[in-house]
């Protein structure tokens, strides 16, 4: 099992990194151990949300400026797993956004540990609503995007009738994958701990979550506590040293 130690002004926080997400746990042991995060910054923190870290560029950084941009100079293939949630003291790889990266590749180096809040039985009801919706509209897009050479020659043909009959049958597609890979679905196990112990249950299947905290996640609670710029950067910086134990 293993295990890295973050170490702040604030405290220390110990992460248990997952079996189940290989590549991400492999990529961070590595890192850990070159003291590739030493020095860097929780450089954007955001109360009731989570607190992230693990940009390069922080090493150092004058006041003011601002953080996120820096990366390891890879991307990691995401490893989704629907057992590993987005529960507070989750540690979860951040990314680029799905217009530029639609495969939801991981950031090399950049990650957060969530906070967020703890949800009432009817926001989770809606909650799970707009994640089912989310879901199919992710299928479907996809799938739009293999079959964008048939589309676009239909378009060029001005095949009306053409698109029609291929969105339905992405439509129908699109329906038989949610309903074989139950995407978009949340157990009552993941409900139960949004509604007690909390988290941020919409970025679940967007971003992979790949460790939790162990010991200290009040340490975690006083950084997503500072006070920040209007970047999210912490007025005062929290450095971090990371080993690996």
């Amino acid at each position: 099992m293993a295990k890295v130690k973050i170490s702040t002004s604030l405290g220390d926080i110990v992460v248990r990194l997952y079996d189940e997400t290989p590549a991400h746990r492999d990529n961070f042991l590595k890192l850990a151990k070159e003291g590739f995060y030493d020095g860097t910054l929780f450089h954007r923190v955001i109360k009731d949300f989570m607190v992230q870290g693990g940009d390069p560029e922080s090493k150092g950084a004058p006041k003011g400026r601002m953080l996120g941009s820096g990366d390891a100079g890879y991307t990691l293939p995401a490893e989704f797993n629907p057992s590993l949630f987005h529960k507070r003291g989750a540690l979860a790889a951040a990314r680029t956004g799905d217009n530029v990266n639609p495969e939801r590749r991981s950031s090399g180096c950049q990650f957060y540990i969530v906070w967020g809040k703890t949800y009432t039985d009817g926001q989770m009801g809606q909650l799970a609503r707009q994640m089912e919706m989310q879901a199919q509209q992710q299928v479907f897009d996809g799938l739009v995007r293999e079959h964008r050479d048939e589309i676009m020659q239909m378009r060029r043909n001005r095949d009306q009738a053409g698109l029609m009959n291929l969105q339905d049958e992405l439509t129908a597609q699109t329906m038989a994958i949610v309903k074989e890979k139950g995407l978009g679905k949340m157990d009552p196990a993941q409900k139960e701990v949004y509604t007690t112990v909390g988290g941020t249950p919409f970025l679940d299947g967007q971003y992979t979550v790949f460790g939790e905290v162990e010991e200290g996640l009040d340490v975690v609670g006083k950084i997503q506590e500072a006070a920040t710029d209007s970047n999210d950067r912490p007025v005062k910086d929290i450095e971090m040293k990371v080993t690996v134990i």
